[in-house]
């Protein structure tokens, strides 16, 4: 049975093929979205973000590249609602949700009718995303609040902001970018924040961030946006 119709658009970045072209016009059928499918390397449309879902085949663009195929997007599309499908798991949900601003995530098992059902909610400025994963990002962010993840040696709220960004692997700029600040600002909380946790370069920040916040630190943004919806 076809979903109400609606009107939308719905960008695909994956490779195209055969199967990428059933899958596209079955979200069409079923949503009464004009989708299109756009590779990886081709840069996006200019659309009205409030009318476009961008659905990123996880596939094709990987957790470490997420980040840089992000910043590449046109100033039009910046606000645009991002989703990824074909994730693996819980662990790659939450490692994707770590680079990327995502409101939705649809697992790789996922039926297609649950997709279209979650295009249809993402649309609409919702967000989409497991239960499970919900409450994840949910304690996490709780956490956050409390200060629960601010280890004794004192880090500010920024720091911990720049460390969630480091981990993500975003590079000195890409942090200053993203917080609105010089790069020089950025090294300088970096040097507060290595001299506070005793470390004398990335690569061990990145260790000590493994051994004492966890391997991965979900999209503080994400997080906000899903404590609001509760």
């Amino acid at each position: 049975m076809s979903h109400e119709k609606t009107h939308g658009l719905v960008y695909i970045v994956t490779e195209k093929s055969p199967q990428s072209q059933l899958f596209a016009d079955y979200l069409h059928d079923h949503t009464g979205c004009t989708v299109s499918i756009h590779s990886p390397r081709s840069q996006l449309p200019a659309a009205i973000p409030s009318k476009l879902l961008i659905l990123i085949d996880s596939d094709h663009i990987g957790v470490d590249a997420l980040p840089e195929w992000q910043d590449k997007l046109p100033d039009s599309l910046a606000k645009t609602s991002l989703a990824a499908f074909n994730i693996r798991d819980m662990d790659h949900a939450l490692e994707a949700l770590s680079c990327a601003q995502l409101k939705g995530v649809f697992y790789r098992n996922e039926s297609l009718e649950v997709i279209c059902k979650g295009i249809h909610a993402l649309l609409e400025g919702e967000l989409w995303m497991s239960r499970d994963l919900m409450a994840r990002l949910i304690l996490f962010y709780r956490k956050y609040q409390s200060n629960a993840f601010r280890p004794a040696c004192g880090l500010t709220n920024r720091e911990m902001e720049i460390i969630s960004l480091l981990s993500a692997g975003s590079s000195n700029q890409q942090i200053a970018d993203k917080l609105f600040v010089s790069e020089h600002t950025v090294k300088s909380h970096l040097y507060n924040i290595f001299r506070k946790i005793n470390v004398h370069n990335r690569i061990q920040a990145l260790n000590w961030i493994h051994q004492n916040l966890g391997p991965i630190l979900p999209n503080i943004e994400t997080a906000r946006s899903l404590q609001r919806h509760r």
